[in-house]
């Protein structure tokens, strides 16, 4: 127990750490952890052994789950023709190249066994390649491409997987068995994601309390996940299904100050699981090697370059070929052709197809692979350099890449979107007031501070939405009134802060009392826009 307490700690160390060098460096703290943890796997002492359904059910249904909270339905429907693309058919299309590739070089490895390796590696792991595309500029579009892909890309692998390794445990396989058994564990699995989505929407609204909010939220993947494995459909779509529905009805299911405290829970929780996840991949590395011993290397070498060459080709190929098929094809798979919504360009095909990098889900799925299966130590490392090459090669190399690619359409639309969006809204609340005036004698009295406080928001966003509009490039213009107004109303927080502070110090404001006005003042402040760097 004591050790275990200590390799928590230890890990919880290194994960703060390499995320602040990842914020000063610039590099990917995705990879600075998987490299910090093949580090520590070399070193003597205790480490820790990837347990596939430790991974599967503890793991996987919160970061999934957290994932489709912040996700849009909405832009998912609109490009839900090329999310399903990529979600399904591309790895169907990979699990089967891999298999079929393994087992034409290898011959110690079964095509069932081959293509249940090729659904391991097949899904992406959208967590690395959006933490830096974010940072470096990733388009709305792309980034909606690259969630709708990662939410439901595992439902397919996995699938794939347990068809497989049936195959190859029972030694028949049928295409038509297999699609059917894929087509019901799916419905099933969006089935119970509905159920479920709308049993806690309507527990939801009768509570009040945001901390019991926040305990169902907490408890909704994990509910999904179980329900769905017991039902023996798929767990992941059900988990995925339920944060969808549930983020895109937050606004009318929770009050403030649950949606509140439910971004803060959901994102420490992110923040945490993330950073023990790519630390486990690091550390599997020693256990994974040790596992070669009974192969001579010109079989390692075959085995490793066929899956890690045929899972780097396959994404930008089926790409490719998607965005020159004929257009009623092309819909079906590489974009939804209709006004507003053009195929992918050449530059944002070339950022999408490296985005693909793979994670734990990859190594979980492998390592579910039966003990007496053939080759199967060759194939983990296979799954293994997969996942090191995607994380790290494509990690390091992705926001350079986004640079040097210039897209168009990223902060300078969306910060107009949003300022438009602002405009509108107190255009709307400069209704209800007038509304409100005319109906009630007592608001007409005080409605005055109130419209002009609005209606100094409004000049300000439309201010803002005429500077935006005016921009040529792709460069946030600067506003020094803007900036300046900015740096005064945090500098006046702060005095308020600190007088508060005084008060209490000198025994004039009870801690409790202390917590409630800081508390107001952090809500005003977390609402202002971080100041650029000096």
């Amino acid at each position: 127990m004591v050790t275990a307490l200590a390799l928590v700690l230890g890990g919880l160390v290194v994960v703060m750490v390499a995320n602040a060098v990842a914020h000063r460096s610039g590099l990917p703290a995705s990879v600075l952890l998987v490299l910090a943890g093949i580090g520590y796997g070399y070193l003597p002492g205790p480490n820790l052994t990837l347990d596939p359904e430790a991974v599967l059910y503890l793991v996987i249904p919160p970061l999934l789950y957290a994932a489709a909270l912040q996700s849009s339905l909405t832009a998912l429907r609109t490009n839900a023709r090329t999310v399903a693309g990529l979600s399904v058919a591309l790895v169907l299309v990979t699990a089967l190249a891999v298999g079929f590739g393994l087992n034409a070089t290898v011959a110690a490895v079964p095509l069932s066994v081959g293509i249940a390796v090729g659904a391991a590696v097949s899904p992406p792991d959208p967590v690395a390649a959006l933490s830096i595309g974010r940072r470096a500029g990733l388009p709305p579009r792309l980034i909606t491409l690259v969630e709708g892909e990662g939410l439901l890309n595992d439902a397919t692998a996995l699938t794939i997987l347990q068809v497989a390794v049936a195959a190859a445990v029972g030694g028949a396989f049928s295409v038509g068995h297999a699609v059917g058994d894929f087509l019901v564990v799916a419905a099933g699995g969006l089935l119970v994601g509905l159920v479920l989505a709308a049993a806690i929407a309507q527990l939801r609204k009768r509570v009040s309390d945001p901390l019991i909010d926040n305990a169902l939220s907490l408890g909704t993947p994990f509910a999904a996940y179980l329900a769905a494995e017991k039902l023996h459909v798929s767990g992941v779509l059900a988990v995925v299904v339920a944060g969808l529905w549930l983020g895109h009805r937050s606004a009318s299911l929770q009050s403030s100050r649950a949606r509140l405290q439910t971004r803060a829970v959901w994102h420490l929780v992110e923040f945490l699981l993330e950073g023990y996840v790519f630390l486990l991949i690091g550390q599997q590395l020693p256990a994974v090697v040790r596992g070669l011993r009974d192969y001579d290397v010109s079989t390692v070498v075959t085995a490793a370059a066929v899956t890690v060459g045929t899972v780097l080709l396959v994404r930008p190929l089926w790409l490719l070929l998607a965005a020159h098929l004929p257009t009623r094809m092309h819909a079906r798979l590489g974009g939804d052709p209709r006004p507003g919504n053009p195929p992918l360009s050449g530059r944002e095909l070339l950022a999408l197809s490296w985005a693909g990098t793979r994670g734990v889900i990859t190594l979980a799925a492998a390592f579910t692979l039966p003990a007496d299966t053939p080759a199967r130590d060759l194939l983990l490392f296979c799954a293994y350099l997969v996942v090191l090459v995607t994380l790290i090669g494509q990690g390091l190399t992705f926001a350079p890449l986004l640079r040097r690619l210039r897209l168009p359409g990223t902060e300078v639309s969306r910060a107009l979107t949003r300022n438009q969006a602002r405009a509108a809204a107190v255009q709307a609340a400069l209704q209800r007031l007038d509304s409100l005036a005319a109906a009630d004698p007592t608001v007409g009295k005080i409605a005055a501070p109130l419209r002009h406080a609005a209606e100094v928001r409004q000049q300000r966003y439309t201010t803002r939405v005429e500077l935006l509009s005016a921009v040529e490039d792709q460069m946030l213009p600067t506003d020094e009134e803007y900036l300046a107004a900015l740096r005064a109303r945090r500098e006046m927080i702060d005095a308020e802060r600190e007088e508060l502070l005084a008060w209490r110090d000198a025994g004039r404001l009870a801690d409790a009392d202390m917590r409630v006005l800081e508390r107001e003042l952090d809500h005003v402040e977390s609402v202002l826009p971080p100041l650029p760097p000096s």
